[in-house]
């Protein structure tokens, strides 16, 4: 089975605590830079703590679009605030993500970086037959960077 090991890498014009927060707020469901591919659904406990869980839906024509949904539920297994999130995930995918926000230039800047390390399970492992899911996944993450900067930049 293949699995999808990826980093991808953002240095983002703001402090680790407001990095920190926007993703947290993300997983929670209570923004949307992760459009238009992802969506979030926290459970009873939000992710921002160890054993907090969240739903993600992988829309993969885009949210609202035809196409097939991919989900799987990640539990936090570390979070440090402002530093690192780790999630363990089980669904389609199994596997972890890791958030690790760096200071930079001082602490002005934070650089991120966001490593997905999983294996495809059920539909996810037939359309990996099908299609490069790891170039799919790092062209939405480095979109879903893209959009996160914006929304960082909205706060200011």
């Amino acid at each position: 089975m293949h699995a999808i090991h990826h980093t991808d890498r953002a240095i983002l014009d703001h402090p680790t605590h407001a990095v920190w927060e926007a993703i947290v707020n993300e997983l929670n469901g209570r923004t949307t830079w992760w459009h238009p591919h992802n969506t979030h659904q926290p459970g009873p406990t939000g992710p921002q703590q160890e054993g907090g869980t969240t739903t993600t839906t992988i829309h993969t024509g885009g949210v609202g679009k035809p196409g097939p949904k991919l989900r799987f539920t990640s539990t936090t297994t570390h979070a440090t605030p402002d530093a690192r999130l780790t999630q363990s995930h089980t669904g389609h995918f199994h596997g972890t993500t890791t958030y690790q926000l760096t200071p930079h230039n001082d602490g002005a800047q934070t650089l991120l970086t966001v490593t997905f390390a999983t294996t495809p399970h059920g539909l996810a492992k037939f359309l990996h037959k099908l299609t490069n899911l790891t170039a799919k996944h790092t062209t939405a993450t480095q979109r879903a960077l893209s959009n996160l900067r914006h929304h960082l930049d909205s706060q200011k």
